[in-house]
């Protein structure tokens, strides 16, 4: 098996890998400085330029591969190019270690231990990193984007960061926006320019970076001066649509869907491009399981849409009596007092979340408690087996089945479905297995379902309803 030294990379938007498979463990090296380039072309493409300066430690592993994560997949592998200390690298493929990534072997040319290296990569087609801009922004266009980054374990030092956001042609120098940073070390405001063809440029640089944390940056401009193909679109279906597809636990009448595994998440919905770019976040692959996971933190792990997990926590907030749910379309939820007790952390974040009366920020805020999961999973898988414990809570959804399909009334199904709603949730086909599970006969609605259905009236909350038939 080829030893490889792992990257990770983020773009701020949505859900990635939270751990990575076994690699070597005696990579230690320097980057005393990358240079990157982010361009935003006139199709609406974007292109991402690398330079690193590795420096090998003596007692390092022979870099032999670097493995550069991208945004997404949607990138031309056979145009990229690469080269070290000048000589082209001819061995570049789709990396098994790295979400969107890329493998870069360095063949005759790996960086020895004690000796140093410069790797370039270019990579000039990447697709779909456009997204429309909401409130003020609405003819706008926007974009984040993360540098590369390597598990702190592997990488020593500061690194002499530069950053560099290329916009398209055809802006004047009062239409485009940039993103303060996040957890960047230097300055918010970047030094602007522009190019020879007249491209503004955002130009951020930095001494006290280093090569192991995610620094996110961005920018916006008028969607007009790119192709409106090449713009990302927010999904127009309703959130609270009955149909074929977005099904669950069916009931007749008014109650709709009793489980709408979306129901007021088109705000995630619309934003699920950049949801997808989580920060994926190394952690060795060690042995055993990591039992104690909730369901939404397994749901995490076992990485299930972003929308899916956040109806999880919704759902989890509504039953245990700490919000409810004020209106559908869009969801609007508020907080239930006195807050009960045994509530998690992102249950908390969750509700504090919904608190903003400012739709911006409380997107915002929802999007801190998605990364926050993520980070919080991984700090609890470190040193654990990922594949064993994904499987682990794999048998626990399929052991949460197993009680729901066994109950011998429909009460009592009822009952355990709404007992293991968390754990049913984690399986892929979900929506054919509760109707297979329930066919045609009643259901009992839950106590907290007013809570959740700002048009129920509790008063029937203990009589069956019919699914039809």
């Amino acid at each position: 098996m080829k030893r490889r030294l792992l990257s990770l990379f983020a773009v701020f938007t949505l859900l990635a890998v939270l751990v990575t498979p076994v690699f070597a463990q005696d990579y230690l090296f320097r980057v005393d400085r990358v240079d990157v380039n982010f361009y935003v072309n006139q199709d609406g493409t974007a292109s991402v330029e690398y330079t690193y300066d590795f420096t090998n430690t003596a007692g390092g592993h022979v870099i032999d591969y670097v493995d550069i994560g991208l945004p997404n997949e949607e990138y031309d592998l056979g145009s990229i190019t690469a080269e070290v200390d000048g000589q082209p690298i001819s061995d570049i493929e789709r990396s098994s270690y790295v979400d969107h990534g890329v493998a870069l072997g360095l063949g005759a040319n790996s960086i020895q231990p004690g000796r140093s290296g410069r790797v370039h990569v270019w990579v000039p087609v990447i697709r779909n990193m456009l997204n429309p801009a909401t409130g003020d922004d609405a003819n706008y266009v926007s974009f984040r984007f993360s540098p590369n980054y390597f598990g702190s374990q592997y990488v020593q030092g500061s690194t002499d960061m530069a950053v560099t956001l290329i916009l398209p042609p055809g802006l004047t120098e009062d239409q485009p926006r940039y993103f303060p940073p996040q957890n960047w070390p230097g300055n918010d405001a970047p030094e602007s320019s522009f190019t020879q063809d007249e491209r503004i440029i955002y130009h951020w640089q930095s001494s006290d970076a280093d090569s192991s944390s995610e620094y996110i940056f961005g920018a916006s401009f008028p969607a007009a001066v790119v192709p409106a193909g090449a713009i990302v679109q927010p999904s127009t279906s309703r959130s609270f649509e009955v149909s074929e597809d977005t099904g669950g636990f069916l009931c007749c009448g008014a109650f709709g869907l009793f489980w709408a595994g979306v129901i007021g998440f088109s705000i995630y919905s619309s934003r699920k491009r950049k949801l997808q770019y989580l920060p994926p976040k190394v952690s060795v692959e060690g042995h055993g399981i990591k039992r104690g996971l909730t369901a939404v933190e397994a749901g995490v792990l076992m990485e299930q849409p972003v929308d899916r997990v956040m109806t999880m926590i919704l759902f989890s907030v509504v039953k245990k009596n700490a919000a409810k749910v004020i209106d559908r379309d869009p969801v609007k939820i508020e907080a239930i007092k006195p807050e009960p007790e045994g509530l998690h952390g992102y249950e908390v974040d969750f509700i504090q979340a919904f608190s903003s009366a400012d739709a911006n920020q409380r997107r915002k805020k929802l999007q801190d408690v998605v990364v926050g999961l993520v980070k919080s999973v991984t700090e609890k898988m470190r040193g654990f087996s990922r594949k064993e414990t994904v499987a682990y809570y794999d048998n626990i959804m399929k052991q949460a089945w197993a009680q729901v399909e066994a109950a011998d009334t429909p009460e009592v199904k009822s009952q355990k479905f709404d007992e293991y709603l968390g754990w049913t949730m984690l399986d892929k086909d979900y929506t054919g297995r509760t109707r297979q599970t329930f066919g045609t006969g009643p259901v009992f609605l839950p106590t907290w379902w007013g809570n959740w259905d700002p048009t129920y009236s509790s008063s029937s909350s203990s009589s069956p309803v019919s699914t039809g038939g």
